[in-house]
């Protein structure tokens, strides 16, 4: 683990150099400070919060004041580890000086490093606004959950020859127009190897394959913190889930019973 701040620059450094960058989600500040211990390139304050914390059925529901509350609390929690949040549905969609005013609460209010935008050649003009006005953009094209509806669902994307076209020439335009990274959400891993190769700046794959410049997992799917549903792509590293709940039932039938607290853990 290094203690040097990672950067924008570093995103394009170690794609040159063929070294892998790591991307993890956090919500709050304790996971925050836990993956940036372990040195964890960059902290994505996803608007995944919304199914993961929040309750909401999908990520359409979460609000720009929610976004900006969790990255506070992440940022109190990340020292090393290069900050970025979603911009959630509707805060960059309706036009150039609503995205660059709502990408600047993130840097401003937040304290974050940049902002994520789901979407390809429709949002250009918003990413170069964004970054005309000195803010620093990560590109998010494949499965775009703010868009699952218009895509048909929470599906692999680019499956034919023209839907792959249509991401390679979105992932050009994202880089034509500043973005310093782009997710590539749900896509075969042979079109994932070929925008990969075909672009200066780094992909970061989420079931994208391992031909990706680096990858990213929500925090509480690679931890096994649910069992209910859990993507393909995902790999549960732990399952904290069941023990947590084993933990809960413990203390319940203790207390209960009247065995805790015992003398061990009374005044």
């Amino acid at each position: 683990m290094s203690d040097k701040k990672f950067t924008v620059l570093d995103f394009k450094r170690k794609k040159e150099n063929g070294e892998k960058i790591t991307m993890l989600t956090a919500y709050d500040c304790p996971t925050a400070e836990l993956l940036d211990d372990v040195g964890i390139d960059a902290v994505l304050v996803g608007d995944s919060v919304g199914m993961v914390l929040l309750g909401y059925d999908s990520t359409v529901n979460v609000t720009m004041d929610e976004m900006i509350h969790h990255a506070k609390a992440v940022r109190r929690g990340v020292k090393n580890a290069f900050l970025i949040a979603d911009m959630p549905f509707m805060s960059y969609q309706a036009g150039d000086d609503d995205a660059t005013r709502n990408a600047g609460r993130f840097l401003k209010e937040a304290g974050c490093e940049a902002v994520k935008i789901e979407g390809g050649q429709e949002v250009a003009a918003r990413i170069k606004a964004i970054n005309n006005a000195g803010i620093s953009v990560l590109g998010h094209i494949g499965l775009t959950p703010q868009s699952a509806h218009k895509l048909g669902g929470y599906k692999l994307q680019g499956t034919d020859p023209e839907s792959a076209e249509r991401l390679i020439q979105d992932a050009v335009c994202l880089e034509e127009n500043g973005c310093f990274g782009v997710v590539l959400e749900c896509v075969p891993g042979v079109l994932a190897k070929e925008i990969t190769e075909k672009l200066s700046i780094p992909t970061i794959g989420i079931g994208a394959g391992v031909n990706c410049d680096g990858q990213v997992l929500v925090t509480h799917d690679l931890v096994g913190f649910f069992d209910k549903f859990v993507p393909k792509f995902v790999k549960q590293y732990a399952r904290i889930g069941p023990t947590i709940k084993k933990a809960i039932e413990s203390f319940k039938n203790e207390t209960e019973a009247g065995k805790f607290p015992d003398d061990e853990h009374s005044y």
